[in-house]
């Protein structure tokens, strides 16, 4: 069985300690647990995690502020939120802050468990190049920035994970399903629109380097990167 290192932010001692309990009993992995944001953000930093489990509302930098953080950072790990926060809008703002997936309080054991399975699936995916080109532009993947000459942009996490997936698809078409289901995951709750949202957003980055026609729309299916 592949084990796994999990880091767990949550300040609720008990919780904090069932989680850890369930895990590492049921041989998932290893969990390392603080119980502040500001510890998350550093441990995320400075080592390796499949994924980092953060509560949304920790004592001083809370989960979400911790997110954002680490992603405009360049951090590429998976995050899953743990909050009671079950609006609609909360989900969206956790979700474009940076977060895979997003799990309400109070969850049972097994489909945290079951959750994290997932994330570290996807977390599996074959190591790609750190800078791809196209056009005459160059994607790099580790700083998530978009440059030409001597022009540089940072893009948000979204807008990264959406040109990188039309790139390594360049020429096919994506149904925004599809790209819904491979950026914000299979059982997100945000719609389509999102990805309209997104697409547009990128747009707006690209004609900085006058390349927004590089992404095609596709009448009533999604879109294409093409040149």
């Amino acid at each position: 069985m592949t084990t796994h290192c999990i880091l767990l932010a949550e300040d609720d001692s008990l919780l904090g300690e069932l989680i850890v309990h369930m895990l590492e009993k049921t041989g998932f992995g290893t969990v390392e647990w603080v119980e502040n944001g500001e510890d998350a953000y550093h441990y995320c930093m400075d080592s390796h995690y499949d994924v980092a489990v953060l509560d949304w509302m920790l004592p001083g930098w809370t989960g979400l502020s911790v997110c954002k953080k680490l992603r405009e950072n360049g951090y590429a790990g998976a995050i899953l939120m743990l909050t009671a926060k079950d609006a609609l809008c909360d989900r969206v703002q956790g979700l474009d802050a940076g977060a895979d997936d997003y799990l309400v309080k109070p969850f049972e054991l097994e489909e945290l468990q079951a959750r994290l399975r997932a994330l570290c699936r996807r977390n599996y995916a074959p190591l790609l190049e750190e800078v791809a080109e196209l056009d005459g532009l160059r994607l790099n993947r580790s700083s998530l920035t978009l440059s030409m000459e001597e022009e540089v942009i940072q893009l948000s996490p979204r807008e990264f994970q959406m040109l990188d997936l039309l790139l390594r698809n360049k020429s096919a078409t994506l149904s925004r399903e599809l790209i819904l289901e491979r950026i914000w995951g299979y059982d997100s709750d945000v719609s389509t629109k999102i990805v309209d949202a997104t697409i547009k957003l990128l747009r707006k980055k690209l004609e900085l380097f006058n390349k927004q026609h590089l992404i095609h729309s596709i009448r009533g299916v999604g879109y294409k990167l093409e040149l």
